[in-house]
């Protein structure tokens, strides 16, 4: 003889408690999910430099790098362009005194984050940025050239400048100097000494 209490009705929902357990499971994984997607996309671009050819990570110039660089080009005027422009504050303070400048940048977060504070501090009209490969840009409409490089990055940089800049252009190299190329002067000193150099279309000795 069957029993009728253990007979099971597969046609019965379970009970709330147990599908509301399983709705907030559900939720759990696709909060995670999402925010493992969302983790990724941000940090992905601070991590591909170093799967590049050449890497250039973002580390942000110190005030007394800004204030050099400056210092080496003063009585410049123009276009500049700084390589590698990070969160924009080489090009935002070249806008602040007059020049025409742009930053170029791999990193799509560095380049909103830059734009918009070009925007919030009023010089957007002297501020532009872009992503873009530095190698892949041509520097022959610049009258000067900021660049915070690697050693290994160096030597390529300089024929590059040599191939591409018009005369008298000037370059300020940041922790690293040019190879084979005498500066035509030297600003501070440690990680903060600045290069700066005067295209004149062939390296000095």
């Amino acid at each position: 003889m069957a029993c009728k209490d253990c007979t099971i009705d597969f046609n019965t929902p379970p009970p709330k408690s147990l599908q509301d357990s399983r709705n907030v499971g559900l939720v759990i994984a696709g909060v995670a999910g999402g925010t493992a997607v969302l983790l990724s996309a941000i940090c992905a671009p601070f991590v591909s430099p170093a799967l590049r050819r050449v890497c250039l990570p973002y580390v942000p110039a110190t005030t007394q790098q800004v204030e050099n660089i400056f210092t080496g080009l003063k009585g410049r005027s123009g276009t500049l362009i700084d390589l590698g422009s990070g969160d924009g504050r080489i090009v935002i303070e070249a806008a602040k005194r007059g020049f025409k400048a742009h930053g170029v940048e791999l990193n799509p977060w560095l380049v909103w984050f830059s734009k918009l504070n070009a925007l919030r501090l009023g010089v957007r009209a002297n501020a532009s940025f872009q992503r873009k490969d530095i190698w892949k840009t041509p520097l022959g409409k610049y009258d000067n050239v900021v660049i915070f490089g690697v050693d290994s990055m160096m030597e390529e940089l300089n024929i590059k400048f040599q191939k591409e800049m018009k005369l008298e252009s000037a370059i300020a190299a940041c922790r690293f100097s040019l190879p084979e190329r005498k500066p035509d002067h030297v600003v501070g000193e440690g990680i903060d000494t600045v290069w700066i150099y005067f295209n004149s279309g062939k390296p000095k000795t």
